[in-house]
């Protein structure tokens, strides 16, 4: 069959009541409002965060700083034409917040006063500045700045033209230091102040970095190159802002990065791989604490069997946020005896981001209730039930969207799977319904409980329209220890379809399921998983694989992530091929029978468009049923709204034609309706 190229930029897919979309329209759904990097004033009267919209004209996600005020509300206090505004950060008298903004110039430094205002640039720097820190005292910002293209690499280009050296040539990230001087803020750069260089050199980049509470030190994390294979050799080091002198901190084998201080900058806590140099893709990192004057580090959370993100450490304790299965939260660490214990606020099912006040009294978080709210803003002093600040639920309010609930099963080999299963509206126990499986990415990701789960699938639609669909975590899923992480290891695409399948016979058992009409996708690692459920099994009407692995020999060879092939199945291909073959979708190609939709992105470094083109020709040779789509200008992911859009109509329709017996024809009228929310 054909292949299909999608044209960037694709404005004339857009969906009408004569589509038959049951359920929110897909733009409904993918113009949702979304909630994120929360900041809290350092009284905690207030709250700066990132509201996400669409500009469908521009073909962009936006995000925007909006503030809540105590007894106030909330008003928007950013607009960037053509771009984004992100991280904003309260300074420490809580007069300004700064935030990132590109507005036709890279993205540089802005300040706006707390009460509004016109926002005030304060950097100009050629490429931009990447991140940024106040500094405790409020005098000064410390910001990561990637170093411009040097006059060798210039006339080395202008001589000899445009060309790459493989693992070679990457700009190293450094320190600057800025002066906060509100008198100076006029906007021109010549009466700005000028930045002050405090790292450089090319043998490292700089990453996450922390100012110490007296403001006279940077502890900084960095490795030798920005390449994401490099992230083993992170190590840390402290700056002295006066002097500019570097002082290695923590430098041995794996990673050792994202350092914070002890409020009284006695200590440093960070995450380390504790010399695991060859397994960081799976393994549990750890935290660890170390005298700021240097010395042996000492582990922290030593029982504690998860992955360990977003360390915080205030006067009212040190802490770190973590997954638990199918939820989130923070826990809480005695920095003394190591010792770690959840804590879980009763409100919340998933903490997805928090901020706290200088003085950890004040906390702001983004969380999810339960399985049937969208992430809201929160405020909390940590006595009494946290206070609700936004009501982006409402929404969703009017939409039919069903149910979901936490099912549990055994696999093929006794490991016991969860996933989430969610069920139309009107339910019924002694009915038999389409099944689709959606299988998430990483494999370290993890599927919890959502009202409306969608990126390019239409979830809520299917279940609107009467399917059930299954969102399983299988082994290799985060949230369920290093062991459970670790047992697709040489075990990949084999071990996951065992999950995958005992899932949908878990619910074949219990006599909800259609078995002549079910159907299976993912994307990325879960793209790899319907592949391999493409060729090893005849079970599924339709599949769709999205940005997957298909044949780990060349996948290996062109991904820029190749240790994670040699982590997963412990060998290259010259040293034990038959490790590869067994874990490729492409051994099986003869065996393949399922009509398979395959979506890609052009530019695809993490897994690369060849993946894609291998497993089309060898379903073409096979004379299996297969379309190729092919987003033009897009890497791994599909992050602009019309392809977007354009993409979930490519599974609708799929899945519409193999399970349900529908031609759909894609609208191409640009002023039909949409099909209104909680319509059928």
């Amino acid at each position: 069959m054909r292949t299909l190229v999608v044209v960037a930029g694709l404005a004339a897919v857009v969906e009408g009541l004569s589509a038959q979309v049951p359920g929110p329209s897909f733009r409904d759904v993918i113009n949702l409002q979304s909630v994120g990097s929360p900041a809290i004033a350092p009284d905690g009267r207030a709250v700066a965060y990132t509201l996400r919209t669409v500009e469908w004209s521009e073909n962009r996600f936006d995000s925007e700083i909006w503030l809540w005020r105590e007894g106030q509300g909330t008003i928007q206090l950013t607009r960037t034409p053509k771009g984004s505004s992100s991280a904003p950060r309260w300074s420490p008298d809580g007069r300004w917040i700064a935030f990132l903004a590109d507005r036709g110039d890279r993205q540089q430094l802005y300040v706006i006063g707390a009460a509004g205002g016109e926002a005030t640039k304060v950097t100009f720097l050629k490429d931009g500045v990447a991140d940024y820190r106040w500094s405790p005292t409020g005098d000064r910002v410390a910001l990561q700045v990637t170093e411009p293209e040097s006059e060798d690499a210039a006339k080395t280009k202008r001589l000899y033209g445009d060309f790459y050296l493989e693992d070679r040539e990457d700009r190293m990230a450094h320190l600057w230091v800025l002066e906060m001087t509100p008198s100076r803020w006029t906007g021109d750069s010549a009466s700005m102040p000028k930045p002050t260089r405090l790292t450089e050199g090319s043998s490292y980049t700089v990453g996450q970095f922390a100012w110490s509470p007296d403001g006279t030190r940077i502890a900084f994390d960095h490795r030798r190159d920005p390449l994401i294979h490099s992230m083993h050799t992170a190590d840390i080091s402290i700056v002295d802002v006066a002097t500019r002198r570097v002082t290695p901190l923590v430098a041995r084998p794996g990673a050792d990065g994202s350092p914070v201080w002890s409020p009284d900058g006695q200590w440093i806590a960070f995450t380390t791989a504790a010399g695991d140099t060859i397994s960081n893709f799976y393994r549990n990192n750890q935290l660890a604490r170390v005298a700021a004057t240097g010395g042996t580090p000492t582990r922290l959370a030593a029982d504690f069997d998860e992955m360990i993100n977003q360390v915080t450490w205030t006067p009212r304790g040190l802490w770190f946020g973590a997954l638990d299965k199918t939820s989130s939260g923070m826990v809480r660490v005695d920095p003394e005896t190591g010792r770690a214990e959840w804590v879980r606020p009763s409100p919340f099912m998933a903490l997805n981001g928090v901020a706290t006040s200088p003085d950890g009294k004040w906390w702001a978080m983004v969380a999810q209730k339960d399985g049937m709210s969208l992430s809201e803003l929160y405020r909390s002093d940590g006595t009494g039930n946290p206070e609700k600040l936004t009501d982006l639920t409402a929404q969703i309010g009017s939409w039919n969207l069903g149910s979901n609930e936490v099912v549990r099963w055994q696999s093929r080999d006794g490991t016991p799977i969860e996933g989430v299963l969610h069920k139309p509206r009107d339910f019924d126990p002694t009915r038999k319904y389409p099944l689709l499986v959606v299988i998430h990415g990483g494999p370290t990701g993890i599927d919890m409980p959502q009202p409306v789960p969608f990126y390019v699938y239409p979830i809520p639609q299917w279940v609107a329209k009467g399917a059930l669909v299954l969102r399983p975590n299988y082994r290799g899923s985060a949230g369920y220890g290093e062991k459970f992480r670790s047992l697709n290891v040489r075990n990949l695409g084999v071990g996951d379809m065992w999950d995958v399948m005992s899932g949908v016979d878990h619910l074949i058992k219990q006599g909800v399921v259609d078995t002549a009409r079910m159907g299976a996708m993912g994307w990325s690692q879960g793209g790899y998983i319907s592949a391999f459920l493409t060729t090893n099994t005849n079970r599924f009407k339709a599949i769709s694989v999205g940005a997957g692995i298909s044949n780990w020999v060349s996948y290996y060879v062109t991904t820029d992530i190749y240790p994670f092939t040699r982590q997963y199945l412990k060998a290259t291909p010259w040293d034990d091929m038959a490790i590869y073959q067994k874990t490729s979708p492409m051994t099986a190609i003869k065996q393949a029978r399922t009509p398979t939709l395959i979506q890609h992105g052009q530019f695809d470094l993490r897994v690369p468009i060849q993946n894609a083109y291998e497993l089309h020709q060898g379903l073409l040779d096979q004379r299996v049923p297969t379309e190729l789509v092919i987003y033009r200008g897009f890497g791994h992911g599909i992050n602009k709204p019309k392809e977007q859009l354009a993409a979930v109509w490519h599974n609708w329709r799929w899945f519409g034609k193999y399970l349900f017996g529908e031609e759909v024809k894609i609208p191409l009228d640009d002023t039909a309706p949409s099909v209104k929310a909680g319509g059928n």
